[in-house]
């Protein structure tokens, strides 16, 4: 069987079509999305899960910031209304870094979190990474979701996973040399500041055993002087990558296109 990423593109629109309505059939217990589409006009989801059969409708539904999913949390604390199964059914709590306002917090029950985890092989795969490869997360494993699935889905592809929660710097670098880590996740700041430490340090990150570091979090990994640095200092390659707290992974740079990100066609 194909992997979902090298699947053809009819495969790929069954694929969404199927997803899409799914997500549809399941809204019936989320009063958030209920209110939304009633009040743009939709009440009879049968009837919406219909005219999704043409995806250009999409286009039409009401859209949804995170603003709206943070003052929804305001007015029905704490978790808000967007929920589509029993609260005891959830399993995981994470929330947003708060960089740009109060913190949403976020719910996903067992299931979600495989397709999270999921998503994650695909990203390792189009990133190039190989089943010998060890993983460092020089992350602080608090509740902003961060690595937290990248370290998870790394594990269950069968790597070895080195937690950096509550190290200093200088202790991770001294963990990603001595257990011979190959692969970094971490935010392109991070990836900068390692570099300070090393070179404090006396570590020697360009004759080390990092060949791959990837990136999230914030714009740096595709800005190309940052991604530039970062990859001269490391003597290592910059994979960027982007997700979101209330979608998950969504898209990854792959190694023959860089500079660039291929999106996750399965999953969004």
């Amino acid at each position: 069987m194909a992997f979902p990423e090298d699947r053809p593109r009819t495969e790929l629109s069954e694929v969404q079509q199927r997803r899409l309505q799914n997500l549809v059939s399941g809204l019936g217990g989320n009063q958030f999305w209920k209110t939304r589409l009633a009040e743009a006009g939709w009440r009879d989801l049968a009837q919406l899960g219909k005219r999704l059969e043409d995806l250009s409708f999409l286009a039409e539904l009401p859209t949804c910031g995170k603003q709206d999913l943070v003052a929804d949390q305001d007015r029905n604390p704490p978790y808000g209304s967007n929920l589509s199964e029993p609260l005891e059914r959830y399993t995981r709590l994470h929330r947003t870094s708060g960089t740009t306002g109060r913190p949403l917090r976020w719910l996903d029950t067992a299931a979600a979190w495989s397709n999270i985890l999921e998503a994650w092989a695909q990203i390792f795969r189009v990133a190039g990474v190989v089943q010998t490869d060890r993983f460092a997360f020089p992350f602080s494993f608090g509740p902003f979701i961060g690595f937290w699935a990248a370290f998870e889905g790394a594990a269950a592809a069968g790597h070895l996973c080195l937690p950096g929660g509550g190290l200093s710097s200088a202790a991770r670098l001294r963990m990603i040399e001595d257990n011979h880590a190959t692969v970094v996740c971490c935010t392109p700041t991070y990836a900068l500041r390692l570099i300070e430490v090393a070179g404090e340090e006396g570590f020697d990150l360009r004759g080390g055993p990092v060949r791959l570091l990837i990136v999230a979090g914030e714009p740096g990994g595709s800005v190309p002087g940052v991604r530039e640095s970062i990859q001269a200092a490391w003597g290592a390659r910059v994979v960027d990558h982007w997700g979101m707290t209330e979608l998950g992974p969504l898209a990854v740079e792959c190694e023959s296109s860089p500079g660039g990100m291929h999106v996750l066609e399965t999953e969004c």
